[in-house]
């Protein structure tokens, strides 16, 4: 596959590295991403504050069908379960302060039921205690637009389709 404008690819053994000069950049790799999951997947998005990880969710609640209006940041409800097959679970940890406070919002109850796909914004707050499965999202900012996506735990057959184009 190749790179359309605003998008690139480096793939090495360990990492999958792209790059988006937009928002709707990003959001298209997420709705890639999320066309590869399944039920009992859960992404953890990391990054700094206005990197991308709302945006990123978008992208992949639109593969499982939900309107990007529909997403927001979820950081006063903390956890949202969006109707869909397979559910959406939209996760944001911004105010989590302590690993004890996971357990008060019923985050491990969801990794039991392990019934839809699992979005979590500020995964860096529940680092060591999600899945082993996880897949991780790193968003970095190189400047006002560009974003380095950093994915780790995909299967490598997957990586091409994750390309843009």
């Amino acid at each position: 596959m190749r790179a359309t404008r605003g998008d690139s690819l480096v793939s090495s053994n360990t990492v999958l590295k792209l790059r988006s000069t937009d928002a709707e950049s990003t959001k298209k790799i997420g709705y890639r991403l999320g066309r590869l999951l399944k039920k009992g997947d859960v992404v953890g998005l990391y990054g700094e504050l206005g990197t991308g990880k709302t945006t990123m969710a978008k992208g992949i609640a639109r593969a499982v069908g939900l309107e990007s209006r529909d997403i927001i940041s979820a950081s006063f409800t903390i956890i949202a379960e969006y109707d869909t097959e397979p559910p959406f679970i939209h996760v944001d940890l911004y105010r989590i302060e302590r690993i004890d406070d996971l357990d008060e919002i019923g985050l491990w109850e969801y990794f039991k039921k392990n019934r839809g796909i699992m979005v979590i914004e500020w995964a860096e707050r529940a680092d060591g205690e999600l899945p082993d499965s996880v897949i991780k999202v790193n968003l970095l900012s190189v400047d006002e637009t560009t974003r380095d996506i950093i994915i780790e735990g995909i299967d490598e057959k997957d990586r091409d389709y994750l390309q843009i184009g």
